[in-house]
């Protein structure tokens, strides 16, 4: 059995969503308890803590498996295997974060390479900048932000570097991004001891397949439909070229077709299959899709 870590916080939402949508649903008495369980015999412990700490407590082997950000992995250093990459951030999926240095719109400072030295950056991540601003060969004192670091430009510092989705926070705070620091995205971790288990390596790597498979699954929907063998090219072309459709010939010479497709695309494929010559269409929902 494995124990397995989840972030607190700005993941905490979509992590349980994808935990649930790949049947491996948290239950706790309340979403302030940090200890929770998952009625699966594979996971013998459930902790939900903040993101900055877990690389370093999977690191430690205090637990075996869990889902943190990229970005606290490298300002952390903790040394862990990544198993994968989830493609999902605090507002849904599909959107990795950049961490991006950013100054006062009209600072006249357009590139990293502008920064005067001496400049005093604010940020969460004090150690990805300093690793940053060395490699550009630029001397700046960093200082260490616990949080609405877009608010002490210009009074406190002069620039920051700063997690961002859309910018539109940074933009509101009059602040103009001129560098990206790191692109980051949610991982699945491992402890590498724990990793080089065989046993324990099964069952992280089960749950690797039933939480990508129910990322996969997320926006589509399986199409199954009939056509004659007259209208079989046509409606085949129709068809979008994500994955090949399964044709099947039936008893009466026509043939029936299973394909998975975008649900966004539902509304508009299904008339014009039905114009082509489909019959008997039925869009059934996805749980879990593997490649």
């Amino acid at each position: 059995m494995i124990k397995l870590v989840i972030p607190k916080g700005s993941l905490e939402e979509q992590t349980l969503s994808l935990l649930k949508d790949a049947d491996l649903a948290v239950r706790r008495s309340s979403d302030r308890e940090y200890n929770a369980r998952i009625d699966d015999e594979r996971i013998s412990q459930v902790a939900v803590l903040r993101p900055q700490e877990i690389g370093k407590y999977v690191e430690e082997g205090l637990f075996d498996l869990g889902i943190t950000g990229l970005d606290w992995i490298e300002e952390t250093g903790a040394q862990v295997e990544v198993l994968a990459d989830l493609p999902y951030s605090k507002t849904g999926e599909g959107r990795n974060l950049r961490i991006v240095l950013a100054v006062q719109r009209g600072s006249g400072i357009g590139k990293p390479e502008d920064i005067p030295p001496g400049t005093r950056v604010a940020t969460e991540y004090p150690n990805i900048t300093a690793r940053y601003f060395e490699k550009l060969g630029v001397q700046v004192k960093v200082i260490a932000s616990a949080g609405a670091t877009e608010a002490k430009v210009p009074n406190i510092v002069d620039a920051i570097v700063e997690i961002t989705e859309t910018g539109t926070t940074l933009r509101e705070h009059g602040l103009e991004m001129i560098g990206d620091v790191l692109e980051t995205s949610t991982k699945l971790i491992a402890n590498r001891e724990s990793y080089a288990d065989p046993d324990k390596r099964k069952l992280m790597e089960e749950i690797r397949t039933l939480l990508l498979a129910a990322l996969e699954a997320r926006g589509k929907v399986l199409l199954k439909l009939n056509i004659g063998a007259e209208e079989k090219q046509s409606v085949l072309d129709l068809l979008p070229a994500m994955r090949s459709p399964t044709v099947s010939p039936l008893a009466d010479g026509g043939f029936a077709v299973e394909t998975v497709v975008e649900k966004s695309k539902v509304n508009e494929l299904i008339p014009r299959l039905k114009d082509a010559g489909a019959t008997a269409i039925l869009e059934i929902p996805l749980g879990k899709l593997v490649p």
